[in-house]
Parts: structure tokens; C-alpha cells; sequence
């Protein structure tokens, strides 16, 4: 498999991007947000998601003329209208508008509305982060759980994700779902054949099930069973229905339809954390948490626990010294999708 490096890949998807119409700023901020998920390993949501957006901008499902609208309703507080854009360059500019609003004065929260599936938010949590601040962030999706008591999907996984900074680069950064794996691990599953934990996801009829392609036609299984149900219905209702998004099963599939308009809501919460101590402390502390951690370790564990995130960091830095190395047949469909 070829190894290719950071700005290579950053032309390649942005070239990508432009060819379907896509504005040259926005075509480069979402390269930029792809090729760091892919470099931090989360295969699933980096450059795998390039063929699949490119098609929505190109069948009319994102728009591929969109620049956010931002307003400041008060200032702690952001509003973006994402103008149906590609949602992971509509991320990276709502993070910035929350970062601002943060800088002013200590803390700020932007709500997008009028966005679409944005892939991981470890990217935007490592830009908070790597600026000095702690973050929290959340996105609503199609539905793929169903809620307590039933049996259809009307409730997306609401991914969310928290960071906290730390001077020395060791961030630490949570970016999960409130289903049991991510319903794309799934769908890959099917195409290939293989076989699924039955605690992933249950059939058409409710039944647990370790068929894949029987499970894309079910529901996913939330984490914690109905807490977690209720924990992404909840988070639904702060991201999308006060966004002004869509909501629950008003989010259309785009997978299926590259033409429906997702209408996706995102929330992104940051706190500059110099303001409540210095950042040398809060390092501290992290590194006195690591220390806690260490310490209640199994004996005899394969891996001691860490902090999250760690891994995402050491695969980042890792690509931006050596390069990226990238399944053939993908570099290829890139390449001509980029015109190469």
C-alpha cells in the first residue's frame, strides 16, 4: 500500500471536492478535516468518506456553493446557518466561531444548523485543544436506535465529544456514540460478508443478530440499553431542536438518497481554560490523573489503561512523520476522483 504524506493528501481530496463545484475555501477545510481523522486512524470517517460526499455535492444533496452564516445572538453565543454545506468543513468553521466567542470572554457555544454528516469531531476537539481549549461537542444524525419501548429507529447515535487541553500536547479527547459501535463498522461488515457481535445491533423484527446485512435493515444497540437511548433522544433535542435542525427521524439517510436535504444540527461548547487556572496546573492534574490510572491497573492487563485519545494522538503524529498509508484501490478511486 503506498504511503503518501499530510499536504499530498489535503491537495488530492480538496482537488476531489472543487471538481464537483465545491467553493475552494470550504473544499479545504473539510480536505483538511478528513485527512487528519484518517491520520489519527478513524479509517471509518476519514478518506472512506470522501466518494460518498463527493456524490451527495454532485446529486444536489449538499450544497456545494454554501458559506455559513454566522451571527452572534449574544456574546458567549454563535449561530450558524450552514447553508446545507459539507458538514466537516461547516464544523471546522462553527469550532472557530465557539473558539472567538471563547476568547472574548471565557466561553462560547455555537449551534449550526442547515449542515450535514461531518465524520469524526476528534479533528475539531484536537484544534480546541491544541488552542487551549476544553471542549464539548455533540452532532445528530439519520435515526439508527430505537427508543425505549420500541422497535423502529427514530433516534440518531448523537455522537459527542469532550477535550481537555494540556500544555505538553497530550490532550485528552473523547469522540463517541451512543450506539454500540458506529453504525458504519456495520455497513462494512455487510459488504465484505462478515459476521457481527449480536450486541451491536438487532434485525428488522428486534432481534439481536451477528448477520450485517440482516442488521442494516434493524436498529442499532445504544450503549447502556435505555439510559443510553434516553441520553441520545436528549441530546437530539439540545443539538437539533434547539439548532433549529432537523430532528430524530426528520433526518433523512443520505447514504441511501444522495439528493435528500440531511438538515443536520451540531453544537460546539468551548471553555478557554487559562481563564479557571494556568494551563502548566491543569497539565498537572491530568498528569496526576494518568498517575491514578496507572494505578488501578489489572494485573497482568494487555494494555494499561490511558487516557482517550491518546491513541488518536500517537497515529497523528506518527502519519505526520512517515506518511499515510492508504488501501490501493482507495488511492485510486482519489485519484480519479480528484481528476489525477
Amino acid at each position: 500500500m503506498p504511503k503518501v504524506n499530510e499536504p499530498t493528501l489535503n491537495d488530492l481530496v480538496c482537488r476531489a471536492f472543487e471538481r464537483t463545484g465545491m467553493r475552494s475555501d470550504m473544499a479545504r477545510d473539510a480536505a483538511g478535516v478528513l485527512v487528519t481523522t484518517e491520520m489519527m486512524g478513524i479509517r471509518t470517517h476519514g478518506l472512506a468518506r470522501v466518494e460518498p460526499y463527493a456524490a451527495r455535492l454532485r446529486d444536489g444533496g449538499v450544497n456545494p456553493a454554501a458559506l455559513p452564516i454566522i451571527t452572534a445572538p449574544a456574546p458567549a453565543l454563535r449561530q450558524v446557518d450552514g447553508q446545507n454545506g459539507l458538514g466537516a468543513a461547516v464544523a471546522l468553521r462553527a469550532t472557530q466561531a465557539a473558539m472567538q466567542a471563547a476568547r472574548e470572554v471565557g466561553l462560547g457555544a455555537a449551534f449550526c444548523r442547515g449542515s450535514s454528516h461531518l465524520g469524526a469531531l476528534a479533528p475539531q476537539l484536537h484544534l480546541a485543544a491544541e488552542a487551549g481549549f476544553a471542549a464539548f461537542f455533540c452532532t445528530n444524525t439519520s435515526p439508527m436506535i430505537a427508543p425505549p419501548g420500541g422497535q423502529r429507529p427514530v433516534i440518531g447515535n448523537t455522537p459527542l465529544g469532550i477535550a481537555l487541553p494540556d500544555q505538553s500536547g497530550r490532550h485528552v479527547m473523547l469522540d463517541i456514540a451512543m450506539s454500540v459501535v458506529a453504525r458504519s463498522r456495520v455497513r462494512q461488515a455487510a459488504a465484505r460478508g462478515d459476521a457481527i457481535p449480536e450486541s451491536w445491533a438487532t434485525d428488522a423484527a428486534g432481534n439481536p443478530t451477528t448477520d450485517a446485512a440482516a442488521a442494516m435493515q434493524g436498529v442499532m444497540q445504544a450503549i447502556g440499553g435505555t439510559k443510553g437511548a434516553n441520553l441520545a433522544l436528549c441530546l437530539d433535542l439540545l443539538v437539533g431542536g434547539l439548532s433549529g435542525a432537523a430532528m430524530l427521524s426528520e433526518i433523512p439517510n443520505a447514504n441511501l438518497d444522495t439528493q435528500a436535504v440531511a438538515n443536520v444540527g451540531h453544537l460546539f461548547l468551548v471553555i478557554d481554560a487559562a481563564r479557571l487556572m494556568p494551563p502548566a496546573a491543569l497539565s498537572e492534574r491530568l498528569g496526576d490523573a494518568r498517575e491514578m490510572l496507572s494505578r488501578g491497573a489489572a494485573e497482568n492487563a494487555a494494555a494499561p489503561p490511558r487516557m482517550p485519545g491518546t491513541r488518536a494522538l500517537e497515529k497523528l503524529a506518527q502519519a505526520r512523520s512517515e506518511g499515510v498509508e492508504i488501501e490501493t484501490k482507495l488511492y485510486a478511486r482519489l485519484q480519479a476522483l480528484a481528476g489525477a
